[in-house]
């Protein structure tokens, strides 16, 4: 997931929005060998964001053609980067991967929360000991693979603290790496 992630942060404009970014995770996960996708209505209504400007945003970047416009039915797409060709689409773990991310980047806690919010949740769930729940990666870097701004990285982590993502977390003032706790799954 944590290569997904990275691989979107660099193929992707830094201006592309977060919910754009969720919708583009969910295409990286789900193409086939064709490069197409197909996400049904239920799917785009699971991932919370306005599906038909995100489809716009991810077109205007050159990253996928819509086949049709996003509609009750859902989205067919064609995904334009040939890069993801070298990610053995259409594997099954795959399918898994993009579940478990549309889970995790929705959980009931936090749901209603804004696009941004929920995809800092999933990476911060993508870098963390599956055992032991704890992380570490560099602030920049999470604020470049989430599409955020500095101004308001630290509001971020500190509204996942408060819904109960975060059990806890830090800043290296000598490194500049961030150091967060995930909150036991209720």
């Amino acid at each position: 997931m944590g290569e997904i992630l990275g691989y979107l942060a660099v193929a992707l404009p830094n201006d592309i929005s977060a919910g754009a970014r969720l919708l583009a995770l969910q295409c990286a996960l789900r193409i086939n060998a064709s490069m197409q996708v197909e996400l049904p209505a239920g799917l785009l209504r699971g991932l919370r964001v306005e599906a038909m400007e995100a489809c716009r945003e991810l077109e205007r970047a050159r990253w996928l053609t819509m086949a049709d416009s996003p509609q009750v039915a859902g989205v067919t797409a064609q995904l334009r980067d040939a890069t993801l060709l070298a990610q053995s689409p259409a594997r099954p773990d795959r399918r898994r991967a993009a579940d478990w991310a549309l889970r995790t980047g929705c959980p009931a806690r936090i749901r209603a929360a804004e696009p941004r919010l929920r995809l800092s949740g999933l990476y911060l769930a993508a870098h963390s000991d599956p055992s032991s729940g704890e992380g570490r990666s560099d602030c920049d870097r999470i604020i470049r693979d989430c599409g955020m701004h500095h101004q308001g990285f630290h509001g971020a982590l500190c509204h996942l603290t408060a819904t109960g993502i975060l059990e806890g977390w830090r800043i290296c003032r000598v490194s500049g790496d961030v150091y967060w706790t995930l909150a036991p799954a209720r």
